[in-house]
């Protein structure tokens, strides 16, 4: 009598733990873009109130969105060039505005962008959804002077996938990548190693396979200390590439630090147009 208990219970024991399985990998499912995309939907002050000389603009995406976004022109001796920056999964454009700026000093047009859902915009991220906000972005930039080939694509972390699709649909001058990965879900299987987040995950960014058939010239920047995106996979990215311009490690650098932010980022954009000029 008691081994029969023992099967109960022990089958019991099975079924409640296949059912808790199933009930995570449906919220993983149903919620899986909440794991992704942290918008700060807060409106934000006007450019001009932000970085003087710099001014609003509105982006028309292909399925009827408006998106504000800001364009900043050169504050310095000017390139001729633009870059298009495609920020990460977090906050809104205000916080890369020191950036922005920077760029400006060295002769850079610069359009910091926001996607749908962040920074006051309507709508709700996705990559399909990015990837219209980018199109609008670089057709932006080309009704302000600077098509694509005087663009330069710098995309940080999220955004590496959004400009490295971007540059397969409308090649610019060069791509800058910022803590670039293999694919999202090669993140999100580093971080959650016990769900299947390779099996389940939609929106997947896979960064090396739009360069295959690539001949732009590409610089990969990554701190080794990166908590996020492993470095490891930025490295591979970096390896894979066709037209490897530069890669620069930044040494004890993690993800979100200034430095990623700093002189020595703004001086390898300025060596990448130099070079594709």
């Amino acid at each position: 009598m008691a081994r029969p208990r023992l099967r109960k219970r022990l089958l019991r024991g099975l079924l409640v733990s296949v059912a808790i399985l199933a009930t995570m990998v449906a919220m993983l499912w149903a919620l899986q873009r909440q794991l992704i995309y942290f918008p700060d939907a807060s409106p934000v002050s006007p450019a001009a109130d932000v970085i003087p000389g710099s001014q609003d603009i509105t982006l028309q995406t292909s399925d009827g969105l408006e998106l504000g976004a800001w364009f900043v022109p050169s504050a310095g001796k000017d390139t001729g060039m633009a870059v298009l920056f495609a920020p990460g999964n977090g906050g809104n454009r205000a916080g890369r505005a020191t950036f922005a700026e920077s760029l400006s000093r060295r002769g850079f047009a610069v359009l910091l962008m926001d996607y749908r859902g962040y920074g006051g915009n309507p709508g709700s991220p996705s990559e399909e959804g990015l990837a219209a906000d980018a199109n609008a972005a670089a057709e932006a930039l080309e009704e302000l002077g600077y098509p694509a080939d005087r663009t330069i694509y710098f995309g940080e972390s999220l955004g590496t996938g959004v400009v490295s699709a971007l540059q397969a649909r409308r090649p610019p001058a060069g791509v800058v990548l910022r803590s670039p990965f293999t694919s999202l879900a090669d993140v999100g299987a580093h971080h959650y190693p016990w769900l299947p987040v390779r099996a389940l995950i939609r929106d997947r960014f896979p960064v090396p396979e739009h360069f295959t058939s690539s001949n732009v010239p590409v610089t990969v920047i990554y701190g080794d200390n990166d908590s996020v995106v492993p470095s490891e996979l930025s490295a591979r990215v970096a390896d894979g590439l066709p037209n490897l311009a530069e890669r620069l490690v930044l040494p004890g650098v993690d993800h979100n630090d200034p430095a990623m932010f700093g002189p020595t980022v703004v001086d390898a954009v300025v060596r990448l147009a130099e070079r594709v000029r």
